[in-house]
């Protein structure tokens, strides 16, 4: 059916007062204008929508379909109002941000800081490796991402966020504790646990190594830092991990940071989308909200 937005709000006014002339009175029209656009809306129907009986008018069989479909016509306009009004503005709207696990405890204490800001944001957060970030961006799934630094040949505008120093962390009983200056040849002897293939940290970590001509023995591969360090405490080898993650652990003394050679190794955070991402304003409230507290959370070793 060929209607118009206009004929359906015509059409619906009629159909609730069962009267042309309040309908035209409530819509600032002519009582012919109202009567022509019901008349054409009818033509377009193919069927009567209303009937007329005395001096009233009631609504045909064909008429309460149509009312019932109109108001949930009109009813879903409004809600695609209030939608973009959300996405046009910050306060509202739903927010995609992807992270890396690394990053995620950083992650959550910025969000936790933008919905004071915004407490009527709706906002999806994802964790996940280097590698399931990459692919989120590819396919376009995700709004913003927080993740080490992204690889080269992807349309990405990549800005750098903050310092990610890695450390090697032992339990405090380890045999390393009170070394300084621990060689990597040291290490070599040691057995690590790693996460999975994927993983920004690992690869950072292998790349690192090798560059050395280090090889390390990783007899265990963990999803998530929390099983790396809760691992690393109960003894069962070495981790290397962002310092970012382990602050509570250090402060209560279940683990320790190794004073190892050529550690840390720094790299570096950075927020990504894809170039040409088309932010909606709360995606544009949340980078600049990040530019502006990053310096808060900025503690190194």
């Amino acid at each position: 059916m060929n209607v118009t937005i206009r004929q359906l709000q015509i059409f619906e006014m009629v159909a609730r007062h069962l009267s042309f002339t309040r309908a035209a009175a409530e819509l600032f029209l002519t009582q012919p204008a109202v009567s022509m656009q019901i008349k054409q809306f009818e033509e377009i129907a193919g069927l009567p929508l209303f009937e007329r009986l005395g001096r009233k008018i009631y609504l045909t069989e064909a008429g309460e379909e149509m009312y019932r479909l109109s108001r949930e016509i009109t009813s879903r306009l409004y809600e695609a109002e209030v939608i973009f009004d959300e996405i046009k503005w910050p306060q509202g709207g739903r927010l995609l941000v992807s992270v890396a696990s690394t990053v995620q405890y950083f992650a959550i204490r910025l969000l936790a800081g933008f919905c004071k800001e915004y407490p009527k944001v709706n906002i999806n957060l994802k964790v996940t490796n280097h590698k399931g970030l990459i692919q989120l961006l590819e396919n376009n799934e995700t709004d913003i991402v927080l993740m080490g630094r992204p690889p080269e040949g992807l349309d990405l505008i990549a800005e750098p966020l903050m310092e990610n120093p890695l450390v090697v962390i032992a339990s405090p009983c380890h045999h390393l504790k009170d070394q300084k200056n621990i060689p990597l040849d040291e290490l070599k002897n040691e057995v690590f646990l790693m996460r999975e293939q994927g993983s920004g940290t690992r690869t950072s970590a292998e790349r690192f190594f090798a560059k050395n001509g280090i090889r390390i023995s990783t007899n265990m591969e963990l999803n998530n830092n929390g099983a790396i360090k809760l691992g690393v405490e109960e003894g069962l080898g070495l981790g290397i991990v962002s310092h970012h993650t382990i602050d509570s652990e250090v402060k209560t003394g279940r683990l320790i940071i190794l004073d190892a050679q050529f550690f840390p190794v720094v790299r570096t955070w950075y927020m990504v989308r894809r170039e040409g991402k088309r932010l909606s304003a709360v995606g544009t409230a949340f980078e600049n909200f990040v530019r502006k507290e990053k310096l808060r959370f900025v503690r190194l070793p």
